[in-house]
């Protein structure tokens, strides 16, 4: 295409053009010379080789025309299939376009459900961390309320006192043992086990060394560490000796006592780095134990109590055995005499069996007997009858 004066003119039609003006020219130029060719017969020899030229030129011309209608021919044929070509490059970048686009937006599409997955996960995970959260605020809240406790000797008391409570009220029965028991000697011990003589009546008492276990554990010299030391050393020698006084009484209690620490801690601390506090305990018969060590010797003293029981039992026992005896021998007897029963019985309708199938046996022969033929041989009237050899 060329734009010539704001008008768009294809190159055949250029091409077509030209061809027609080359033509016309050639005419217009072969009529001035045959026309001065006539003029002159001269002038007619000496243009004979032009004619034949021109002719010639008039044949090229002719070829360039037809060339030129073939070329224009081509260039149709090409601008058609550069139109083809065209449209098939938009087809398919078009294709291509739209299968990109729904890659995008299938890619889209999965990021966006795993974004929204994630956040869904995100959201439960921060509402468990919520509730975590929540749980330790309360748990915070639960520490410092024991804390509180803990400060104060009798609410500290208390504590040891209910979680021994707890401990007893697991291992043993319930008439086994008595809570805040009193002594003949005024004492209230915290659990009174009646175990049975001997031992006899063991005290469990609570005690809890805190102040001197806790200046212990945050002492940060060794000064500091050597005085809460001495501290404890004492506090637990005062507790040991005045469970030994107080609640070891001759023919009363058990020739020993029971001194409960609520804190497995504070135990464990007292036999790996004052051995010489539990021996101590040992030599007044006042044995240390915390609430796991409490439990096992509780169960001990269950299958104590379950012995001595059963041994209280055991002439009740050899009585109801006795008597389970008799009650034995008199059932075998009884039983032999209803087997006697039972097989005379048995005898009986045997023998009643028989006399049935006899009574049968007759009534059948009397129903055969036939009257008629037996009349004329009786003279007195009635029919002898022969007694049967059953009978």
């Amino acid at each position: 295409m060329i734009t010539i004066g704001g008008t768009i003119y294809a190159l055949d039609q250029i091409f077509l053009a030209g061809a027609a003006a080359l033509g016309l020219f050639f005419v217009l130029f072969l009529g001035m010379m045959i026309a001065m060719l006539r003029g002159s017969q001269r002038a007619v020899r000496m243009t004979e080789p032009m004619v034949g030229q021109l002719t010639n030129l008039g044949l090229r011309v002719q070829q360039l025309s037809d060339g030129q209608h073939q070329l224009s021919g081509g260039l149709h044929h090409v601008s058609e299939a550069q139109a083809a070509s065209q449209a098939r490059v938009l087809a398919l970048m078009e294709q291509r376009l739209a299968d990109v686009s729904r890659g995008m937006a299938e890619s889209l599409h999965g990021s966006a459900t795993r974004t929204a997955r994630s956040l869904g996960d995100l959201h439960q995970r921060l509402e468990t961390i919520d509730k975590a959260q929540a749980n330790i605020e309360k748990l915070s809240g639960n520490v410092l309320s024991l804390q509180d406790i803990l400060s104060n000797k009798q609410t500290r008391g208390a504590f040891g006192e209910i979680q021994l409570h707890d401990i007893v009220l697991k291992a043993l029965p319930s008439d086994s043992y008595t809570m805040q028991a009193t002594l003949s000697n005024g004492r209230r011990a915290d659990c009174l086990v009646h175990l049975p003589n001997p031992p006899g009546p063991i005290a469990i008492d609570s005690k809890f060394p805190l102040e001197a276990y806790e200046a212990l554990r945050n002492a940060s010299t060794k000064i500091d560490a050597e005085h809460a030391a001495r501290m404890l050393r004492t506090a637990v020698r005062t507790h040991i000796r005045a469970i030994s006084e107080r609640y070891i009484l001759e023919g009363e209690t058990a020739d020993g006592a029971l001194m409960f620490l609520p804190s497995e801690a504070v135990y464990a601390e007292l036999h790996a780095n004052f051995p010489e506090l539990v021996r101590e305990g040992f030599a007044a018969k006042v044995w240390i134990v915390s609430p796991t060590t409490c439990m096992a010797t509780l169960n001990t003293m269950r299958a104590v109590l379950k012995d001595a029981r059963m041994r209280e039992q055991a002439g009740a026992i050899r009585a109801e055995l006795a008597a389970l005896y008799g009650d034995v021998d008199r059932l075998v007897a009884r039983v032999g005499n209803l087997d006697r029963h039972f097989h005379q019985a048995a005898k009986d309708i045997e023998e009643i069996k028989i006399s049935a199938d006899k009574a049968g046996k007759r009534a059948r022969r009397l129903d055969n007997f036939d009257f008629e033929e037996l009349a004329p041989d009786v003279k007195t009237g009635s029919a002898p009858l022969v007694q049967s050899p059953d009978l």
